[in-house]
């Protein structure tokens, strides 16, 4: 499994609306056959910073997805929000499964 992580800062202000906008596109990265998921985090620390994680068949596959005019699309409809963000790639190397989901 291929995981990206984003770090993204939020214009003050704009908070809630982007979370609505993302929920409104989430579908775009979604939808795309080697998507297993994404979810969007609202940092507690940090006022304004938000993590995207999204899990990936592979890195290929992504990067198929990131060059796509889709993926171009996306961002543009979240781009207004940001005041500026961060990615980082990684590939899974082992998952523990907790007792909450047995």
């Amino acid at each position: 499994m291929f995981r990206v992580q984003l770090r993204m800062r939020i214009k003050a202000g704009c908070e809630a609306e982007f979370e609505r906008v993302w929920q409104e596109v989430g579908d775009s990265v979604t939808d795309h056959p080697a998507n297993l998921g994404q979810w969007l985090a609202r940092s507690l620390d940090e006022d304004g910073v938000y993590y995207i994680t999204s899990d990936w068949t592979d890195e290929e596959r992504f990067r198929e997805f990131e060059r796509s005019e889709r993926h171009l699309t996306h961002r543009q409809k979240l781009h207004p929000y940001r005041s500026d963000g961060s990615m980082v790639t990684m590939r899974i190397v082992a998952a523990l499964t907790g007792r909450g989901t047995r």
